[in-house]
């Protein structure tokens, strides 16, 4: 058996694309070239590694075996180089993943402090907590900073940073001036959330809504700017991250009503439990786990 490390990059690509076009074009390959070293990657291993669910290629259970393996020799020998040099600088194109609040409100400042860690600028990706979850177990990331709670069993889940849920309201609201405010207050008030799956309606739906026995979903947003204009113009209350809001609350464009306890929120590194860390992804990891919030 005589595999090959471009056999092994050809497969890892249409398991991340989960087609040849998309893994044609990034290897800058025609599409019957990924398709004939494909083929003689499952000749030489007796197996299939996908199902042709036309016009998809699913990743079998062989494929699944083989993807962590082909994935981590991959990493190695971008950092061959690496090997012999131990003041060397990271290299590879770390690939990033960070739910809305984080990154928007927290990973900037974080790239550009941690800028030496990084080696090359990553490529970042910014979704809800479901779909970056879903995203490092194809292995199409290599880390993601979340807000929301891992469920998936492959993943490995980090607590990193301590967050704050607020709950905001315009400034002329009836219940902005109120020194103390018991969640039974909040009875019937209209609430502006994000979608369902994002971190931030997640601790909604754990931490409010079960002393809210009546409540009233008003409009549905998938970006926390969004969100944050809508209750702005009056369009409802909602429940926010400190990280996001802390700007409008200082300018005074909204305010904090202030209910009779607090509403902490983890956020989390999280990654696949077989992906191996290269160079820069280890120090990445340690640069974070230094970080604080004010």
């Amino acid at each position: 058996m005589k595999l090959t490390l471009q056999q092994l990059k050809v497969f890892a690509t249409i398991a991340r694309h989960g087609n040849l076009g998309g893994a044609a074009n990034e290897l800058c390959l025609s599409k019957g070239a990924v398709s004939q070293s494909l083929q003689e990657l499952e000749r030489q291993l007796a197996t299939p590694l996908f199902d042709r669910v036309h016009p998809r290629l699913q990743l079998n259970s062989e494929g699944r075996l083989l993807q962590p393996a082909a994935e981590e020799l991959l990493t190695r020998m971008q950092e061959i180089e690496q090997l012999f040099s131990p003041d060397a600088e990271p290299s590879g194109q770390l690939h990033l993943g960070a739910s809305q609040t984080i990154g928007n409100y927290l990973l900037p400042a974080l790239l550009a402090e941690g800028a030496q860690e990084l080696g090359a600028s990553p490529r970042v990706t910014i979704a809800n907590t479901h779909l970056l979850c879903h995203a490092l177990a194809h292995f199409e990331l290599d880390l993601a900073l979340i807000e929301g709670e891992n469920h998936h069993p492959d993943l490995v889940s980090e607590p990193w940073l301590e967050d704050e849920m607020l709950i905001i309201a315009a400034p002329g609201h009836p219940l902005a001036d109120q020194l103390e405010l018991p969640l039974r207050r909040l009875a019937g008030e209209t609430w502006v959330l994000r979608e369902a799956q994002s971190g931030s309606r997640e601790q909604f739906e754990q931490q409010l809504q079960p002393h809210l026995p009546r409540w009233q979903a008003g409009i549905e947003l998938n970006t926390l700017e969004a969100v944050m204009l809508a209750v702005e113009k009056g369009l409802g209350i909602s429940f926010i991250s400190r990280l996001a809001v802390a700007d409008r609350l200082a300018q005074g464009r909204l305010v904090a009503l202030t209910p009779s306890r607090r509403f902490p929120r983890q956020l989390s590194l999280v990654w696949h439990k077989q992906k191996f860390h290269s160079v820069a992804l280890r120090r990445f990891l340690a640069f974070c786990r230094a970080q604080t919030l004010a």
